[in-house]
């Protein structure tokens, strides 16, 4: 199995495209140490990966929080005496009213909501595992970013857009930094993927929009959390050993 052994700390693990990625690290002999600020998920999350044979541990945190991340990731490397992947997983684009908001029509209080949910928690929980990977000389971090990062998507805010983008440029410019060490650093930039968060918004869409977004995707369908995870867990995994500084869309 690809993750035989392997500890992975997944954020926003309990919904989404953290929770699609969890299960199949869980399922693929990882042990997953599962973060997320919703504990009735959490635990949902970590009793599904249990009944399918996985193991995972939760931790009820809140990505924003950094004496809380602090706390997450000495605990887990305590715990396993190792810390071999890092999934951000954390971010998203609906914690505004109105999410695709113009610049105009954004407020600061937004804008810097946009850019903590989605840069901050990615930054902290990379900036707490970085010492634990290079004492081990070997990891993989990767980051969810998204098309909007590189303002690709119309239906979002230019603060996602903003957030987004700079999870890509944190990506290069980490796979720099830690390359030396044996760490590898890579990011994806889905599209609309239909999560549990997601689909609703995309049911009460008139018919003929849902059309279009469609008839742009080359494959003629949505993607759904599963086939990021998918994605995710490629650069997760031996596979992807020299692969690194990329942002895959």
């Amino acid at each position: 199995m690809r993750f035989e052994g392997r500890v992975a700390l997944i954020t926003a693990a309990a919904s989404g495209i953290g929770r699609a990625t969890a299960n199949i690290i869980g399922r693929e002999g990882g042990i997953v140490a599962a973060v997320d600020n919703n504990r009735e998920r959490l635990d949902a999350t970590v009793a599904e990966i249990a009944a399918a044979g996985g193991e995972a541990h939760p931790y009820h945190a809140s990505a924003l929080n950094e004496d809380a991340v602090n706390s997450v990731v000495i605990d887990a490397a305590k715990r396993f005496s190792r810390i071999d992947i890092l999934i951000n997983a954390v971010g998203g684009s609906t914690i505004i009213a109105k999410p695709g908001a113009t610049t105009e029509e954004l407020t600061l209080a937004e804008w810097q909501s946009l850019i903590d949910f989605n840069l901050t928690g990615t930054f902290l929980f990379t900036h707490a595992v970085i010492p634990v990977m290079k004492r081990q000389k070997s990891g993989k971090i990767v980051n969810l970013a998204s098309i909007a990062g590189r303002g690709r998507s119309l239906a979002s805010s230019s603060a996602y857009a903003a957030a987004k983008g700079g999870i890509i440029a944190f990506t290069t410019k980490l796979a720099n930094e830690l390359g030396p060490f044996g760490i590898n650093v890579n990011a994806i930039a889905p599209a609309t993927t239909l999560t549990e968060r997601i689909r609703p918004r995309w049911e009460q869409r008139p018919p003929e929009e849902r059309e279009v977004d469609i008839a742009r995707t080359p494959l003629r369908r949505m993607g759904e959390a599963v086939d990021q995870a998918n994605v995710i867990c490629f650069l997760a995994s031996s596979h992807a050993d020299f692969v690194t500084g990329l942002t895959m869309t």
